[in-house]
């Protein structure tokens, strides 16, 4: 999909949800590759909305049916094509597919993620989960009355599994051959590298799942991504809040940042991709207005495209020990006296600074529930 210099067009259908008038509004989104331009249309009253511009947040990879991007803090769903070139030349570079961490394999989550972002996948949706048994037995009907259907039962509901959409050139066949054979054995042999050979125990504790089909790839993500999909893992319980900023997750540092908090001990009991609204954000971030001199810009990079929160849990004083390890708000200055915090590590300047941690101690359970029940429902 790269340019090579010239000023290739592509047109999509974009829609905004417009709260005040509760009407969805529709515009042609046009991407230029020469310069990475965005341009947009207002298709019902036929005029030019936003008018040829640089959006450095916005890349190619980041427009495909289904993504949601952030411009100017309108949240955009890319509806569909606009023209027949788009279609014929992205809709193969743009498939989908559903990917799962299973439970054998939840504690290298973050080494797994990393291997997936190397392999330029993009993460669409993810989340944590715990799987009831009757949720199981639908997403494995095809197994039912197979002698190994109660073993693949008990091990896929005994703990958390990970859920993904990933979006890629040809997606369920790339995602397939770096998953590995089915049996683990078989994996380490055939395929050494693979996420199986790498992570996996047998043929059943594998550690991970990839839809065999288009087909398969459907089904299964309506299952976890629809609307009766199963509850993310939250405890509520001794617990703090964490936010992989955007900045952070468009750079491949999803998988390393959980590295990362876990090889210090902590435990991250459940985590969801959002796309944050402005007004959710401004909500969320309140306490900061009036406060903070950043607050306008901390508001514009958190609703800037996806973040994944984060609920973190380690003993009764969690809050205060992690906002210890997450390190000063300015990475310049984590970096000189702070080297081993996250915001040394992977922050880039005060307002990218990698994650956004719960401060007060009091404030924590209320931010893991404003995540986690009041806008995951």
């Amino acid at each position: 999909m790269a340019s090579n210099g010239d000023d290739t067009r592509y047109a999509f259908i974009a829609e905004w949800y417009d709260s005040h008038a509760a009407i969805n509004r529709r515009y042609q989104f046009l991407f230029y590759t020469k310069d990475s331009t965005i341009e947009m249309f207002d298709i019902k009253n036929r005029r030019v909305f936003l008018k040829r511009s640089k959006y450095e947040n916005i890349s190619l990879k980041d427009v495909y049916i289904g993504a949601i991007i952030n411009v100017h803090a309108r949240q955009l769903k890319i509806a569909d094509y606009a023209d027949k070139f788009t279609r014929n030349k992205l809709e193969t570079a743009t498939a989908k597919t559903y990917a799962m961490i299973k439970p054998d394999a939840v504690k290298h989550t973050g080494q797994i993620l990393e291997r997936i972002q190397q392999e330029d996948f993009v993460i669409n949706q993810i989340k944590k989960v715990n799987v009831p048994r009757s949720f199981a037995m639908k997403f494995y009907a095809e197994h039912e009355g197979k002698p190994f259907f109660e073993k693949l039962m008990s091990f896929v509901t005994s703990g958390p599994v990970v859920a993904m959409e990933l979006v890629g050139v040809d997606c369920v066949k790339r995602w397939r051959q770096l998953i590995g054979p089915t049996n683990t054995q078989k994996a380490k042999e055939e395929a050494p590298n693979s996420l199986r050979a790498l992570f996996g125990t047998d043929a059943t504790r594998n550690a991970c799942h990839g839809s065999d089909s288009d087909e398969s790839a459907e089904r299964e993500l309506n299952l976890f991504f629809g609307p009766s999909s199963p509850n993310v893992s939250a405890t509520f319980r001794d617990c703090t809040l964490a936010i992989i900023k955007p900045h952070a997750v468009n750079a491949g540092q999803i998988g390393p940042i959980m590295t990362a908090i876990e090889k210090e001990g902590f435990n991250i009991s459940t985590f969801k991709m959002f796309r944050l609204e402005k007004t959710n954000t401004e909500e969320f971030y309140e306490i900061y207005k009036g406060v903070v001199n950043e607050y306008s810009a901390m508001v514009e990079e958190l609703c800037n495209g996806a973040c994944v929160a984060m609920e973190i849990t380690k003993g009764d004083d969690v809050a205060t020990t992690f906002r210890d390890f997450v390190g000063p708000s300015d990475p310049e200055i984590a970096r000189y006296l702070r080297s081993h915090t996250l915001r040394a590590k992977f922050g880039v300047d005060k307002i990218k600074n990698s994650i956004h941690c719960t401060d007060l101690p009091d404030d924590a359970l209320l931010e893991v529930e404003y995540f986690f029940q009041i806008l995951s429902s």
